[in-house]
């Protein structure tokens, strides 16, 4: 059984209804203590980070996480949800993450740009995949859907599956064990995205 975490910060009812499409039953959880009943968790996410921390800490469900991250089971972060994994991000000041995988969140450097290009990064781009079941049976480069103004940079780059390019390579995908994340959003990405989150069901 797949749990997604409701922490009043993700766009909980696409993600649900994504793996519905599938054949796959989910249920939102919203009780920190009920974590350890599921065989795998996705934690979703829009919006900014330090309010998402906030949220998280109001609901007791931060040491809930890391303590479910010991336990071997995965657990899969998308957009925001895959940035709250790190150990800090600088949107709106300094804030400090989950820190089960090592690295932090920064904003998109525009003067790294080779051409005007417009900020949050939004829409449809190519992600370059490295090998990893979950990306089994895509193409090593496949268009998915983003929307975000911030990126994560690893500390370690085993940690990196995928990148993308929007200004200069940035990391879209990470695996670090049991703790995944993904930058775009498979649930609003077609055909793409749902072939991911099939791939999730069967880790």
């Amino acid at each position: 059984m797949i749990g997604i975490v409701d922490y009043n910060m993700g766009n909980l009812a696409s993600v649900q209804n994504a793996f519905s499409m599938l054949g796959e039953k989910t249920v939102i959880v919203s009780d920190p203590q009920r974590f350890k009943e599921y065989d795998k968790l996705i934690l979703p996410g829009v919006g900014a980070f330090g309010d998402a921390m906030e949220h998280l800490n109001q609901r007791g469900m931060v040491d809930a996480l890391k303590e479910y991250a010991t336990s071997g089971n995965y657990m899969f972060g998308i957009c925001l949800g895959m940035q709250l994994l790190f150990e800090s991000s600088q949107e709106f000041g300094d804030s400090r993450g989950l820190g089960l995988i090592k690295g932090s969140v920064k904003a998109f450097d525009k003067t790294k740009f080779q051409q005007k290009l417009k900020v949050p990064h939004m829409g449809w781009n190519r992600v370059f995949t490295k090998e990893h079941q979950l990306f089994h049976g895509l193409d090593t480069n496949h268009y998915l859907y983003f929307v975000h103004s911030y990126h994560v940079e690893c500390a370690n780059i085993e940690d990196i599956i995928g990148t993308t390019n929007y200004g200069y390579d940035f990391t879209s995908a990470v695996a670090h064990e049991n703790i995944l994340g993904i930058q775009p959003h498979p649930e609003k990405s077609h055909k793409n995205g749902l072939k991911i989150l099939e791939n999730f069901i069967k880790l």
